[in-house]
């Protein structure tokens, strides 16, 4: 029996782009599993029905021969048209501005990577380390020129030296790192000495849409 794409975004069939946009946005904000503590198999599956709905229903020609006949031949993914693909990156900038985590992302969309043949890897936004990557107000994370240079650029690490007192050194601190328009927030473990490296894991193909690390060796003044 086919799927009620409608029905699964709450919308009525004659719901109009921004309508279709909306629900999904929401949806994905109520489905998060950051939200769903407890719970969180159940939101995963929640998110994957809402984005093949809205990978449907936000494609006009997806959405035509799905109005037409029900069900659509080869669903794709949300990230194989540009509306589509440009709802997915704001809804990346809602789950940002609310702290929430992306790191689900990759067993929801992992075999869509693997595809790619790229190391990107949503985790990427939220680090092992603490790192948050954050976009200056109304610029856009652009996913697809993410995914298409990650496997084609060579990778290279970038350095920086951060300069500490020692106080911040035996109690831990909070940095902010500032390259290319894109902010980074570092989080320096307490009894940092000279020397020590934190390691932002990715942080380049955020920061420059290339592969590679950047690491931040301290030193205590």
């Amino acid at each position: 029996m086919a799927k009620d794409y409608y029905q699964i975004l709450g919308v009525p069939r004659n719901a109009s782009e921004a309508e279709l946009k909306k629900a999904y946005r929401k949806l994905a904000m109520q489905f998060h599993p950051d939200r769903n503590q407890g719970k969180e198999k159940w939101a995963n599956e929640k998110f994957k029905e809402i984005n093949e709905a809205y990978a449907v229903l936000g494609d006009p020609q997806k959405r035509r021969q799905y109005d037409q006949f029900g069900t659509v031949g080869n669903i794709g993914d949300i990230f194989g048209s540009p509306s589509t693909r440009a709802t997915f990156e704001d809804m990346m900038r809602d789950f940002g501005g609310a702290g929430l985590g992306f790191g689900f992302l990759d067993n929801i969309f992992g075999d869509f990577l693997r595809g790619k043949g790229a190391s990107f890897s949503f985790k990427n936004f939220t680090g092992p380390e603490g790192v948050r990557f954050e976009t200056w107000p109304g610029e856009r994370v652009n996913l697809d020129e993410i995914f298409s240079q990650t496997h084609r650029a060579k990778r290279q690490d970038v350095r920086y030296e951060l300069l500490i007192t020692p106080k911040e050194a035996s109690q831990g601190t909070v940095k902010l790192l500032r390259r290319k328009g894109k902010r980074l927030e570092v989080k320096i473990p307490p009894r940092a000495k000279t020397g020590s490296v934190v390691r932002l894991t990715n942080a380049r193909q955020i920061t420059d849409r290339h592969p590679g690390d950047i690491l931040i060796r301290i030193r205590v003044r």
